[in-house]
């Protein structure tokens, strides 16, 4: 008997234990955001695998990409969102933006924690250009009764912003529905660090790299247009923020981050 009380205090000890650690460590999140150029890279290989590599080379949580192929004739008809998701071990949704070659195009996010809803939003439109959307996701954060929004984007690339501008006035009204919610915008926004744009959302959204961190053109980035970006200001620490040194996979670079949630203060 007295052996058995033994095993048992023992045994509670230890649960406790490892139950204060686990509290004890931080809650971090590992973002990446990629454009895939539809899996075709600077020297015209089209590689889904060489992707999936590029993605897992930093172990994310989360992950938004930007110009994903499903269905596609040029991509031979592979239906990329599905076979990312198959080649990381990921949770993966798409949003369609485009009608093209007898599939779709648009963004996907993967996440390594379960999506709990997602809807994807058509951007304004302006002249009849490419349409361009966002995915809204609701994802379930690991050790935590909390879930966060991200939100994937693409915007438009015209030297005219006015549809920029306007697709910036919509997804911070569609994150303003939610102001005390955890959560992020990550894509290729095809405007610099100081454009109006970015101006536009740094009102609501705070960027992950207060420096500009060049991601385009992919061989010797001389500008940033991709972006992570979080709110509320007051709930995250950047603890990395990086740009990846591959330059052939596509025609970007992918910008990666390391969030850490703030405690609560008592």
């Amino acid at each position: 008997m007295k052996w058995l009380i033994t095993t048992l205090v023992f045994a509670a000890a230890l649960v406790l234990s490892v139950s204060t650690s686990d509290s004890a460590e931080p809650i971090r999140l590992r973002v990446l955001s990629y454009n895939i150029h539809h899996g075709e890279g600077v020297d015209r290989m089209l590689d889904l695998e060489r992707i999936a590599k590029v993605i897992l080379s930093v172990n994310p949580d989360v992950v938004a990409l930007q110009e994903v192929d499903q269905n596609v004739m040029r991509t031979a008809s592979v239906d990329q969102p599905a076979e990312l998701a198959r080649l990381t071990k990921m949770d993966v949704v798409f949003g369609a933006n485009i009608e093209l070659q007898g599939g779709h195009y648009g963004n996907a996010v993967l996440s390594r924690y379960p999506i709990a809803r997602h809807k994807n939003h058509l951007l304004p439109n302006i002249e009849n250009s490419e349409q361009r959307g966002v995915i809204e996701t609701e994802i379930k954060f690991p050790r935590t009764d909390q879930t966060i929004l991200m939100l994937a984007t693409h915007l438009d690339y015209r030297l005219d912003d006015r549809e920029r501008l306007a697709s910036a006035k919509v997804i911070n009204e569609l994150i303003s529905r939610h102001p005390q919610r955890l959560a992020l915008l990550a894509g290729d926004l095809n405007a610099t660090p100081d454009s109006e744009t970015l101006q536009l959302f740094e009102t609501i959204w705070t960027r992950a790299n207060a420096k500009p961190l060049a991601t385009v053109p992919v061989s010797e980035p001389l500008k940033q247009i991709d972006f992570i970006l979080y709110r509320p200001a007051s709930c995250w620490i950047v603890v990395e923020v990086k740009v990846l040194d591959e330059a052939v996979a596509s025609d970007h670079r992918a910008i990666f981050a390391v969030l850490e949630l703030q405690k609560e203060k008592e």
